[in-house]
This record gives structure tokens, sequence and C-alpha cells, in this order.
């Protein structure tokens, strides 16, 4: 299984989302449009670790490894189909201690995450849906 092949996206992924003017996706470009309310979690063949060695956190793929950077590893590590994008970003943005609703934060992390989505490492759920398939509801 190559995880760089341009595949649907299970999971409510935007890809397959029809536009907001209602027509179909456009899937020529492979672009891949995050939102604020999707919940992105690891697809299931793939694992977030630590390598010793390396002294880096990694993705492991099947015959694949990602080296990541501190704050894709932030990224990642919130990612577990209950946190919205937007919740991940405020997340890191008080970690860092940025401005909240910083607009270059979460255009990061949207791109971020919107490049695994492409590689099939991240799988995005609608809003409203939870990993186990039960509604959300706030309150």
């Amino acid at each position: 299984m190559d995880p760089t092949r341009n595949g649907p996206v299970r999971n409510g992924s935007t890809r397959d989302r029809p536009a907001p003017d209602g027509s179909a996706p456009d899937r020529s470009a492979g672009e891949v449009r995050v939102r604020h309310s999707d919940r992105p979690r690891l697809a299931r063949h793939v694992r977030l670790s630590y390598s010793g060695t390396r002294q880096r956190h990694i993705l492991l793929l099947p015959e694949t490894v990602v080296v990541l950077n501190d704050s894709g590893a932030g990224i990642l590590a919130l990612c577990d189909g209950r946190r919205t994008v937007a919740e991940i970003a405020a997340e890191l943005g008080t970690r860092y201690r940025r401005v909240p609703d910083d607009p270059v934060l979460d255009g990061e992390v949207r791109r971020f995450l919107a490049r695994l989505v492409t590689r099939r490492c991240v799988e995005l759920l609608d809003g409203s849906e939870l990993p186990d398939g039960r509604e959300h509801v706030d309150g």
C-alpha cells in the first residue's frame, strides 16, 4: 500500500464533500480542505511513536517512517478523533503562548493536516461524528 497515493479518504474527508455552492468536489487538483469542525485522527495503519535513536517523534506506516519536527508531533498528539481542528489550534496556541484565534497558527495546522490527509496518514471525521459512530452533542 502506498501511503502517498491520492485515493479516496474515508470518514468524511472534505475531498468527498460538495463545494459550498452544492457542486461536486474538484478532485483534479488533489486539494483537501480541512474545516474547523473536522475531527482528525490517525489512520488505522499509522502510529505516532518516539524514536530514541533519532531523538524525535515519528509516524510509523507500513514500510515507511516519517520523522516529525516538534510542532508536527504536537499537532498529531492531539488528533484523537474527538477534538476539532479549531480546538487543536486553540490548544497549541495556549501551549506555545500564541494569540488565541491566531490565523497564522490556524492556517499552519490546517495545511499540515491537509498534507497528511492527502498522504492517507490522517482521517477526518465530520464535526458531528465521533470515532465510535455516535453523534457529538455539546453541553
